[in-house]
């Protein structure tokens, strides 16, 4: 009987367990992707964007079924019309996603359709990591120990042949990119190309430039692995066996990626609210002028202008300005976190809720961290240690660009000695 693979973040056909077992029974296959409301609507120009040219690079190579509504109406409509009795899925630990399947599931048992789960976007699916006692880790060292210990399987074998069903298609939904807006290229070939040019010529350096924003030293995969264009399994395999330390680094930085995930499965609270609840009683400042000159990239403070107009220009921050930023928002200006993260979120080409919910609530110190909150990042000194030439800030921010010192606050709209004894007196009160 035909089966249906119900694309979502596994827009590839390479390496692609639950596409294996729809094509294995032998029957043809309807290629279908849902564009979900509760998902699109939320997304900013980026993502949205960016997902409607990888669906168009897959809809090219396959015929693909796009049709536009709720999931649970959509699929089931589509299987009976493919007279399928399965719907293939890479499962999905969200807490949307996990919570929407189950409903699907639901339906589709009401007419006798079963949904197949196999494999996920992790290497290692969330909830499989725990310490001896059963209880997930909370810490990211010790998981990430255990996480190399359980390991992974290696890629999924070829497709082959295929035979695709066709049905009526919505088509994939336009979106315009602002004015400004530039993002990467999308689709498997890319993401392929991308992770085969940055290992052959800069992954041996990644330890020791990463944090470097004025270097082109990381390797944007990101946004790859956050449509599934590209799997970690694929990456860790190609790291087997390469011992230097640039490949060790990055396989770290690719379990913080699982290790969020993990953390917000067992805790799909924390996507919105504090993991550690106690922060919520902190003193924060109402969003005003100060929240809107961060987001545009007006504080006066050179590294963090540069983070914010890279954001808006390109969709993509580098890593460690992230983290520069998210510490000015919190910390200089005494914004919740949250606020950051919807920005974030509505910009971002590569907006994956785990890391960059628990991404901000590191920085914000009530996260999954065993430093304490007042890890105060100086803006001016961050600038100088991780762009010490200034480079990086002069693309950003033009006006600087025949600064003698670019790393100078100008105009700043706050000072940042004063914000942090503030913050760390806001602190202190939650302590006692």
């Amino acid at each position: 009987m035909p089966a249906v693979m119900w694309f979502r973040r596994d827009l590839r056909l390479s390496d692609n367990p639950a596409l294996l077992e729809a094509a294995a029974r032998d029957g043809e296959v309807l290629p279908l992707f849902v564009v979900d409301p509760a998902l699109w609507g939320p997304s900013g120009p980026s993502r949205r964007h960016y997902l409607g040219e990888s669906l168009k690079d897959l809809d090219r190579r396959i015929g693909l079924v796009v049709r536009t509504g709720d999931p649970v109406t959509e699929v089931v409509r589509a299987a009976r019309e493919a007279g399928a009795d399965q719907v293939h899925v890479a499962a999905d630990y969200g807490p949307y996603g996990s919570a929407r399947d189950e409903k699907v599931d639901a339906a589709l048992a009401d007419h006798d359709i079963e949904l197949v789960r196999t494999g996920s976007p992790y290497a290692v699916a969330p909830g499989r990591v725990t310490k001896g006692d059963g209880t997930p880790y909370q810490v990211y060292t010790p998981f990430f120990r255990a996480w190399q210990e359980h390991g992974w399987r290696d890629p999924a074998g070829d497709l082959g042949e295929v035979g695709w069903l066709t049905a009526d298609s919505d088509g994939v939904p336009a979106e315009d990119l602002p004015d400004g807006l530039d993002l990467p290229d999308a689709g498997e070939e890319a993401a392929q190309r991308r992770w085969r040019d940055y290992r052959r010529d800069k992954l041996e350096a990644y330890d020791r430039e990463r944090d470097r924003p004025d270097l082109d030293a990381t390797s944007h995969m990101s946004v790859h692995l956050k449509w599934g264009e590209i799997h970690p399994r694929t990456l860790l395999k190609d790291l087997e066996g390469m011992r230097g330390k640039g490949a060790q680094t990055y396989r770290q930085e690719l379990a913080w990626r699982e290790f969020y995930a993990d953390v917000l499965f067992h805790r799909p609270d924390s996507a919105r609210d504090y993991l550690k609840p106690e922060f919520a009683r902190m003193d924060y400042d109402v969003p005003g002028d100060q929240l809107a000159a961060w987001r545009e990239g007006r504080t006066g403070f050179p590294i963090v202008d540069a983070g914010m107009r890279q954001l808006r220009a390109t969709g993509w921050m580098h890593n460690r300005v992230r983290m520069i930023v998210a510490s000015f928002l919190v910390k200089d200006l005494h914004v919740e976190w949250q606020h950051g993260a919807r920005h974030f979120l509505h910009w971002l080409v590569d907006g994956d809720l785990a890391s960059n919910q628990h991404g901000w609530q590191w920085t914000a110190g009530c996260g999954t961290d065993a430093a304490p909150y007042f890890r105060v990042f100086n803006p001016v000194t961050q600038g100088k240690k991780f762009d010490p030439d200034g480079a990086y800030i002069r693309r950003w921010v033009p006006e600087l660009r025949d600064a003698a010192d670019p790393h100078e606050p100008v105009d700043p709209i706050v000072d940042h000695a004063e914000e942090r004894v503030e913050a760390l007196a806001r602190y202190e009160r939650i302590r006692r």
